[in-house]
């Protein structure tokens, strides 16, 4: 008999786990029994047994950055950002995928996006799948609103400002007069670049009497130096000569001789380097007399009226001389005009036509020259122009 009772316990027991319908002997009635969730470990692993219920709850996804939860709309004025993402379920996660493209989640259900937009509207996708294979779709629109980019704010991030500036008044050769001012116009010159406009002087090369192995040299480096993005100013002040015999203009290094022209700096070797150094724009101030030939074109076209954004897009070889093929005296009203207007502009742009434009009736009516302005020929030029551009106090 009691072999009978465990025998009937152990059939009651089956019942239950396999929820069958057993028949209670102590009763005398049918039973109908219900099976629990119960688990069992294979590979280590624990696996959930069901009764036949269906897990049908999808993962929970939710942004961190930006920080905006399950909403489905972002605006933003960046670019590129990575994006951070959380995904939850009971049962655990099979997969996260942004974009179609399959993400990695650590141990806390993180993973993250680099997201790169486009101006406007981007979509981002989200799709998550559970252990039970569950899914949850998801969608964001993220709005990229570029910020406002001025003309400044391009030519900061994008360019830097050269400067060669020279400064010759003393010569070896006792047959060639010395000069009181270049190198104390050069000076100030530089100071007024560097205290009024973004000219660091790091990039400016001063050059004092130098020889003409020396000027070569400085623009052999600033080849270098100088990329399709720079600015590049060149000033000289010193001694020029015109052979209007050969129709050649020379600048007079300090190691010149009146003699022989071995060591003069002929206007045909600066318009080879301004041709090779990749500049956007140069421009070339002299203080001196120097070859007319150098101009493509002396006529001075005034608009005043200036789209800058295109001015400074277009590549320009601009020269502004204070003289013709005439000699200059030492005392410059043409120096001492355009250092005061640089000072004076709190213009943010200031083309080199503008300038020129605001020192030639002043230069005129105060000296015995006209000043020129114009192209530089066959070195490129292609409609834009050098472009001043005022210091700010972000930007001191």
């Amino acid at each position: 008999m009691k072999v009978i009772q465990e025998l009937n316990r152990f059939i009651m027991l089956v019942a239950i786990v396999i929820g069958m319908v057993a028949t209670d002997p102590a009763l005398g009635q049918e039973v109908k029994v219900k099976s629990k969730k119960v688990g069992f470990v294979i590979n280590n692993t624990e696996q959930p047994v069901t009764d036949g219920s269906v897990d049908s709850d999808p993962p929970v996804l939710k942004l961190i950055t930006p920080a905006i939860g399950t909403k489905t709309f972002h605006r933003t004025n960046r670019k590129e950002f990575d994006l951070i993402g959380e995904v939850k379920d009971a049962s655990g996660i099979k997969f996260v995928s942004v974009n179609a493209q399959m993400r990695e989640i650590n141990e806390h259900g993180l993973f993250t996006h680099r997201v790169s937009l486009e101006p406007g509207q981007n979509q981002v996708n989200f799709t998550v799948m559970d252990m039970h294979d569950n899914v949850r779709e998801h969608a964001v629109t993220i709005e990229f609103v570029p910020p406002v980019v001025t003309l400044a704010d391009k030519i900061t991030r994008e360019s830097r400002y050269f400067a060669l500036l020279i400064g010759i008044d003393q010569y070896r050769d006792e047959g060639i007069p010395d000069l009181d001012n270049p190198i104390r116009d050069a000076e100030t010159f530089r100071d007024a670049l560097v205290e009024n406009y973004t000219f660091s002087p790091n990039r400016i090369s001063f050059l004092k009497n130098p020889t003409r192995a020396e000027i070569i040299n400085e623009l052999d480096l600033l080849r270098s130096r100088v990329t399709k993005n720079d600015n590049l100013l060149i000033f000289y002040a010193g001694h020029g000569y015109w052979d209007e015999e050969g129709k050649i203009g020379y600048w007079l290094p300090s190691d010149a001789r009146r003699v022989s022209t071995v060591d003069w700096f002929r206007n045909s070797t600066l318009v080879d380097y301004l041709q090779v150094i990749n500049s956007k724009h140069t421009l070339l101030i002299t203080d001196a007399c120097f070859a007319g030939s150098i101009f493509k074109a002396r006529a001075v076209r005034m608009e005043m009226d200036v789209a800058y954004e295109k001015i400074y897009e277009m590549r320009s070889r601009k020269a502004m001389t204070s003289g013709t093929l005439s000699e200059v005296p030492d005392e410059s009203a043409f120096i001492k005009y355009l250092i005061q207007r640089l000072k004076e502009n709190e213009e943010q742009y200031l083309t080199s036509e503008e300038l020129f434009s605001r020192i030639r009736m002043a230069v005129i009516s105060n000296s015995n020259v006209v000043p020129q302005y114009g192209e530089i020929q066959d070195v490129g030029n292609e409609g834009g122009d050098f472009v001043f551009l005022k210091k700010t106090k972000s930007s001191s």
